[in-house]
């Protein structure tokens, strides 16, 4: 999807977000007064008027100048109850248009102001969206991508009985995996330069901290290779066994299983080893 798709789309969901917030919205006879690019200062008007222009802006696509407008109900309004329910409009149309830092900005301040209002809840799960969507490929930086699982935890936990927390944790099992395989492509490649304790370390830290995600068949595999190339056959022995108990008919077993039989060795559990320990 494009981006200007993607942002008409999030744009199509302003009647439920609006509903949220829980404003009426006398959209009648509004007007907007022609923002440009040298950005006029705009005159002063009721605060329901600059709020109701902003919205409209919304539904056209025009997020800069919604958000600039919405800005401006807090500027000649600031103690008005439209002013708070503008904030948060103003970093909603910053993610809209994909100016996820400026959304952050305005969301946590938002947060910090009213951390009591009644679109908290939304406000940090928002914020957590900011994030999830800034996860790139496994093969970059994952800063955002623990930023977001860091975030969409923090909805879960706060929140836990509203459609927010349940979003978000669907959002949290794909953030882990997406976390787990940054892991296994480090892993993989330490192990490529038969650098076997450095890939250990990352293996481990798959079964360890992502146990739940997809990797973890691939990541005891690779652990029984890695302990084989090291010569340390308990352990893999215990990595097969666990992998062979757990993923009884997994690809990864029946590859383990045949590295194992050709040393003339079974997988067997190790007692006191860290890898049935973590299961």
């Amino acid at each position: 999807m494009s981006t200007r798709s993607l942002a008409a789309a999030r744009c199509a969901l302003l009647p439920r977000f609006a509903a949220i917030l829980g404003v009426t919205l006398a959209l009648a006879g509004c007007s907007w007064l022609g923002l440009d690019d040298e950005k006029p200062k705009i005159p002063e008007q009721p605060p329901e008027v600059l709020y109701n222009q902003a919205f409209d802006l919304m539904q056209t696509g025009s997020f800069a100048d919604a958000s600039r407008m919405f800005d401006e109900v807090e500027r000649q309004h600031p103690y008005s109850s439209w002013a708070t329910q503008a904030q948060l409009m103003s970093a909603y149309a910053h993610y809209v248009n994909n100016e996820y830092d400026d959304a952050i900005i305005g969301l946590d301040r938002f947060i910090d102001l009213h951390p009591g209002h009644r679109s908290a809840p939304y406000a940090y799960y928002l914020k957590a969206l900011c994030y999830y969507e800034q996860i790139t490929d496994v093969g970059r930086d994952q800063k955002n991508t623990q930023l977001a699982l860091e975030s969409l935890a923090e909805v879960v936990a706060r929140f836990p009985n509203t459609d927010y927390a349940r979003d978000a944790s669907l959002k949290l099992d794909l953030t882990r995996d997406h976390l787990a395989g940054k892991e296994m492509e480090i892993g993989r490649y330490y192990e490529r330069r038969r650098e076997y304790v450095a890939a250990i370390n990352r293996f481990r830290t798959v079964i360890e901290r992502y146990q739940t995600t997809t990797h973890v068949p691939e990541a005891l595999h690779r652990l029984v290779e890695c302990y084989l190339a090291l010569g340390v056959n308990e352990e893999a022995q215990t990595a097969g066994a666990v992998l062979g108990f757990n993923f009884p008919g997994s690809d990864w077993y029946q590859d383990s299983y045949a590295l194992l039989t050709n040393k003339n060795l079974e997988p067997a559990v190790k007692e006191g080893s860290w890898i049935s320990g973590a299961f």
